[in-house]
Order: C-alpha cells, then structure tokens, then sequence
C-alpha cells in the first residue's frame, strides 16, 4: 500500500480533529487548551510572586505600570486509535469495493494525516494484532503493517471495543471502521470508549450490494462469518422492505451517535477513498 506524492501532501495538510482536548505526552504541533509556555500567544494573568520574570510583558508594564504575564498555548500530541473491524463480513465487495481493503486504505490515510500533525498513531486490527508508531517517518511501517492484514472469523464489537477501551493506556480519538454487522450490536463498547475518555468517531462502511443487493428469485443466503443458511424468496417487494430496514438501521445508528456526541460518518465503497477523506470526512468533523 502507498501513496503518490500529491495524495500524500493533501492528507499531510489535513489533521484530525479532537473535538475535546486530550493531554498528550510529547510535544507536537497540536494546539492544547492548556496553558503554558509553548508557542502561540494565548493570554495575560497578573503576577504573582515566584513567577518566571522571562515571561513578564515589560511592554504592557510600561504602559499600564501593573506586571502581566504573557501565557502561551502548549503544543501537545494526541493520541489516535483507529480500531479496523477485521472479521470476515469484511471481506465483501468486487475488486475495489471490497469492503476490507477500502478499510484498510482509510486506516492508512488516517495513520499519514496524524503523523504528519505530529500525533501518535496506534491501528489495532479488532480480531488480532495492533501496530503504534509515532513520526512521519514510520508511515512506511504502519503501511507494511496493514499490507499484512486480512479478514478472518467473527467479530462481537461489544466485546472487542470494552476490551480495547481497558486496555488502551492513553485516552484520545477513537476511530471505529466497521460495517458494524454484530448481533450484539456496538452501542455498549462505544460507551466505555467514551467512559475511559475517549473522544469517539464511527465510520460505518458497507458495499453498494449491501445498500441495494441485485437480487431476485428463490435464494439460499449464508452468513459469511457463521456458515448458517436462509433460504428466501426475493421479490421487488422484499427488496424494497430490505431497502427500508437497512436505511432505518443506518438513522438509528447515526441519531445514537449524536445523541452521544460521537461523529458518525456512513461511507459506501463505490465512493472513491481519496474523496471520502478529504470532503466526506471534513465534512463530518472527524478531520479539517
């Protein structure tokens, strides 16, 4: 997996965004709510006793003859985890609307966007392995990394995404890309994202045959992930009403988001992943 050039320079001139303030441990280009004695001018406070005089405003004392110190925003890194559902439902779609890889594609765009800002990266693949970098110039390595992975087996998000969230040691923005098929549903796990103070994102990814399956006649249907068997008979009508139901299933998950305050962001494969990031996700709020 790599990009070209100009893919690469407008993804490094994107960052994510944080829509709460997350400390961060090293210093990077992020601006932090925090105070301190970064670089950006941030405001005055009076003086008082043991402060470091370096830092008062001769200037304004001169005019205004009372001692001001001049606060500065502290420049931090944020934490970005981007959890990769990997269970074999994603591994659905004809070539380029193959469910995992464009998964796959939005991991590695994500991974280059927070590096380039100066952020620490860690995709952890739900299923089984994880990979942390920090700095642009371990981009290549988190590349090598998801060109290893493939979808296997089944996934409970639930219990995967409250594993996650004990585990992971530094809170900060948490990226779910999943078609979310679970029978347990997500909800649970994406509230002990938020318990443990992480700021959470949805991308909810399905294949356009998943939307509008070009189907008719009497079918047998099998879980992909569990083997078992449905046998149906698909008419326009049945179409129709299966339309309905994944377009209800698709509201519902996106009014609990906001309800919650997580960005929700519905993504089909037949979009091309380079305009998925740079305009569908600036205009959910998850990057800018």
């Amino acid at each position: 997996m790599r990009f070209d050039e100009s893919t690469l320079r407008k993804l490094q001139s994107l960052a994510l965004v944080a829509s709460r303030a997350r400390a961060g441990a090293l210093k990077g280009e992020r601006r932090s709510t925090r105070r301190g004695a970064g670089i950006e001018f941030a405001d005055y406070r009076d003086y008082v006793a043991g402060d470091d005089l370096r830092r008062l405003d001769w200037n304004v004392y001169a005019r205004l003859d009372r001692p001001f110190i001049r606060l500065r925003e502290e420049q931090e890194d944020l934490a970005v985890h981007v959890l990769v559902d990997d269970s074999q439902s994603m591994d659905w779609g004809d070539g380029a609307h193959r469910k995992f890889d464009y998964a796959l594609r939005l991991a590695a765009a994500l991974g280059a966007i927070a590096l380039g800002s100066g952020d620490r990266v860690k995709v952890r693949m739900l299923n089984s392995s994880e990979v942390a970098v920090s700095g642009p110039a371990n981009l290549l390595r988190l590349l090598s990394f998801l060109d290893k992975q493939s979808p296997a087996g089944t996934t409970d998000l639930d219990r995967a995404l409250r594993e996650y969230a004990l585990t992971a040691r530094r809170p900060g923005l948490a990226i779910l890309i999943s078609d979310l098929f679970s029978p347990g549903g997500c909800q649970l796990g994406l509230e002990q994202l938020q318990s443990r103070g992480h700021d959470v994102a949805v991308i909810h990814l399905l294949a356009p045959d998943e939307l509008d399956p070009q189907l008719a006649g009497d079918l047998q249907l099998v879980d992909v992930e569990t083997g078992q068997t449905q046998e149906v008979s698909l008419d326009s009508g049945l179409r129709q009403s299966y339309r309905r139901r994944v377009h209800a299933w698709r509201d519902e998950l996106q009014a609990y988001c906001r309800r919650r305050g997580m960005r929700y962001l519905r993504l089909s494969t037949d979009r091309a992943w380079d305009e998925a990031v740079l305009h569908e996700m600036r205009r959910a709020g998850i990057a800018k």
